[in-house]
C-alpha cells in the first residue's frame, strides 16, 4: 500500500446483486501512519472516544534496513518512521487512550527504490523467522495486532496462504497478538483469497483497498463493496479511501453517502484511511467525519 501507486482495472461492470452473509455494522476506525513523514505523532490525529480506533504502523518488512534492501526470509525490520512512533510514545499514548490499539502492517508496496516482495525460501524457515522477529518487535513497541499488506509476490498463492496463515495462528495462540487483518485489492485477490479460504477463521478484519479502483460512483462503490464481501464472506469488511489522492470514491464525491447507505443496510464493517500524513494538511476533517459517522 503506497500513496503514489495508482492501479487501474479498466472498465467497471454495472452494479450486481450478491447474496451472502454480511458481518454487521461496526464502530471500528483504522488509519495507517508512519510511512511518509518523520514528524507525525499519534496525538496529531483526532480520536473519538466512542469508536474503536486502530493505528496501523506502516511498515515492517522482511528486508535488510540498509542502502540496498534485500529479502531476509521472514526476519522483519522496522521501516516506519520511529521519530515520534517509538516504544515510549506508543506505550504512553495507549495508556491515556483506552479505545486505541496499535497494529503493524507487514510488506507494503515498496522498500527503498524497489518493490517489496513476499519471497520466502521455505515455509518452515520463513514462519520460524517471522514468529521470532515479530514477537520481539510486537512486545517492544506495544503492538496489539498485525496487518498483512504484501502486494508483490515471488511465491504461489498456496505458499503465501500457508506462511501467513501459520504466522497469524502461532502469534494468536501465544497471545502475542489479539487481532489480524489483511489489505488486498482486486489485482492481488488470488493470493489473499487462497489465504482467506484456508485461514479466514483467524483473520479479524479485511482492509480492502477500494481506492485502488479507478474513480467510482456511489452505486459502483457499493456494488464493489458487496462483491468483495461476497469474496471474503463472513469477514468484517471496511470501506476505505486515500486522503491524498488515489482512485475509488473520494469523500467529496459521495464516500460518506455510500457509507451511510451501507450502514443503513447493516453492512458497514468500519472505515479505514490511507494515511495520516496525507490527511494532516486537510486538518483531519475526514477522520473526524468518519468517526462521527461510525459513532452515531
Amino acid at each position: 500500500m503506497a500513496a503514489h501507486v495508482q492501479r487501474s482495472f479498466g472498465t467497471i461492470s454495472p452494479p450486481q446483486e450478491y447474496q451472502f452473509c454480511f458481518a454487521s455494522n461496526s464502530k471500528l476506525f483504522r488509519e495507517y501512519i508512519g510511512a511518509e513523514s518523520n514528524s507525525m505523532k499519534l496525538s496529531d490525529v483526532p480520536i473519538n472516544s466512542k469508536v474503536k480506533f486502530h493505528f496501523i504502523l506502516a511498515f515492517a518488512i522482511d528486508y535488510t534496513d540498509d542502502n540496498h534492501p534485500s529479502p531476509t526470509n521472514g526476519k522483519f525490520n522496522v521501516f516506519w518512521e520511529t521519530n515520534h512512533l517509538g516504544p515510549g510514545q506508543i506505550g504512553s499514548f495507549k495508556g491515556s487512550n483506552s479505545n486505541v490499539k496499535i497494529a503493524v502492517s507487514l510488506g507494503g508496496d515498496s522498500v527503498g527504490s524497489g518493490k517489496a516482495f513476499f519471497a520466502p525460501k521455505s515455509k518452515t524457515s520463513w514462519v520460524q523467522n517471522a514468529v521470532y522477529s515479530l514477537t520481539y518487535m510486537i512486545n517492544k513497541y506495544h503492538i496489539d495486532g498485525i496487518d498483512i499488506d504484501y502486494e508483490h509476490f515471488k511465491a504461489s498463492p498456496e505458499m503465501f496462504a500457508e506462511c501467513i496463515g501459520q504466522l497469524i495462528t502461532i502469534l494468536k495462540k501465544s497471545g502475542t497478538i489479539s487481532f489480524a487483518s489483511i489489505a488486498p485489492y482486486e489485482e492481488i485477490n488470488s493470493h489473499y483469497l487462497a489465504l482467506w479460504r484456508k485461514y479466514g477463521h483467524v483473520i479479524d478484519y479485511v482492509n480492502f483497498q477500494f481506492y485502488a479502483y479507478d474513480k467510482l460512483s456511489v452505486s459502483h462503490f457499493i456494488s464493489n463493496f458487496k462483491k468483495q464481501a461476497s469474496n471474503y464472506e463472513g469477514g468484517q469488511l471496511l470501506a476505505s479511501f486515500e486522503s491524498g489522492g488515489g482512485g475509488g470514491l473520494k469523500p467529496a464525491n459521495g464516500f460518506f453517502e455510500a457509507c451511510n447507505e451501507l450502514k443503513d443496510q447493516g453492512k458497514l464493517g468500519g472505515i479505514f484511511i490511507w494515511c495520516a500524513e496525507e490527511s494532516k494538511n486537510k486538518g483531519f476533517q475526514y477522520e473526524k467525519k468518519s468517526q462521527d459517522l461510525l459513532a452515531a
